[in-house]
This record gives structure tokens, C-alpha cells and sequence, in this order.
């Protein structure tokens, strides 16, 4: 008889916690999320004029077109859009220094910048180690703002200030380095020709 009613405890202390850990504290902190950190609980997602999802401002994207600050090179390649498969997972390339493959890669995306004139920062040709970075360093926006102004057409002076309101401070103001985010810039950018081409 001692024996069913310690059973029967146990059992009941075991669906207690399990309702607290499995359902009760992961709603709260769910619901606690979304009341207080509406935007970071749902991905930091970006939407355009539509109201369409055009990335997240957490997670780094290719921009292949002159038009657009380029972000640092990466190993993952994430597709966009909803009915799009993501090509990766987060990660680096894992090439050791002495692979020729990473080696060509380097010196193809350093030639390319020498074309421009330009002797490139380290995040625009090294990979970062998760892959997903969406920041580049000041130094990075600085030397590609020639390039963006004159193929859209605009003085830099006009970059600028939005490079300025999207560059991310130190983490807690002693972590890391600031860092342009280029997908809020490149997007700011956009909005900022649509508006001058309607005011023409």
C-alpha cells in the first residue's frame, strides 16, 4: 500500500513539472517576449513599404549589385522570401590557411577591390565565423560610399548621415567594434531614392 501511494506521488510531482517547465514557464517567457521585445522575439524581421518580409537585420545577406554596400563575404547562403529554402546552415568555410581553395578565394575578392582602387577592410574579404554577421565595420561602408553614390547618382554627403544612423554601438559600450548594419542601409537607401524619384 506504501509502496502505490509513493508510485502515485511520484507520478504526480513528475506532471507537476512537467507542466512547469514544459508548458507553463515556456508560454510565460514566450508572452514575457513578446509584451516587452515585440520586434527581437519575432527575428528582427524587416519589412518594406508592402509590408513584405525582406530579411532580418540579425542575419546577413548577399548584395551582388553595385548599388548596395556590400557585407562581408560568407560560406552560407541564405535565400529570401517565404517560399524560399535557406542553401545553409550558420557556419564558416572550415578551409585551413594552407587550402589553395581559400587562398584563391581571398586573392579573386582582393583583385576585385583593386579595380576599384580600393585596399580593402578585413571583413570585406574574410569570412565571419558563424556566417551570419550582418555588419560591416565603418572602415568597410567608408570605402564602398564612392561607389554607391556615384551608381545611384548622389552626393556621399547624403550617405552619410545614414550610415551614421545605422551603425550599431559597442556591445553594452565595451564589447566589440561598431558595425554598419547593410541590410537597414541598403534598405534606407531604397526608400530614400522612392522618395526623391516622387518629389521629381
Amino acid at each position: 500500500m506504501v509502496f502505490i501511494q509513493e508510485t502515485i506521488r511520484a507520478i504526480r510531482m513528475i506532471l507537476l513539472l512537467w507542466l512547469l517547465t514544459a508548458i507553463i514557464y515556456p508560454l510565460a517567457m514566450l508572452g514575457f517576449g513578446q509584451f516587452v521585445f515585440p520586434t527581437s522575439a519575432n527575428g528582427s524581421v524587416v519589412l518594406n513599404i508592402d509590408a513584405q518580409p525582406i530579411g532580418s537585420s540579425l542575419i546577413g545577406q548577399v548584395f551582388t549589385s553595385d548599388k548596395y554596400f556590400h557585407g562581408r563575404p560568407s560560406a552560407v547562403r541564405y535565400s529570401q522570401g517565404r517560399k524560399a529554402k535557406p542553401t545553409g546552415i550558420s557556419g564558416g568555410s572550415n578551409l585551413a590557411p594552407s587550402n589553395p581553395e581559400l587562398k584563391t578565394r581571398i586573392i579573386e575578392q582582393a583583385t576585385q577591390f583593386q579595380d576599384e582602387n580600393i585596399q580593402p577592410a578585413a571583413d570585406l574579404i574574410y569570412i565571419s565565423g558563424s556566417g551570419l554577421d550582418p555588419h560591416i565595420s565603418l572602415k568597410a561602408a567608408r570605402q564602398q560610399l564612392t561607389r554607391v553614390a556615384q551608381i545611384r547618382g548622389i552626393k556621399e554627403n547624403e550617405i552619410i548621415p545614414l550610415i551614421n544612423k545605422y551603425t550599431d554601438s559597442r556591445f553594452l559600450g565595451i564589447f566589440g567594434e561598431p558595425g554598419v548594419n547593410v541590410l537597414r542601409l541598403n534598405y534606407a537607401l531604397d526608400l530614400q531614392e522612392i522618395n526623391r524619384q516622387q518629389n521629381q
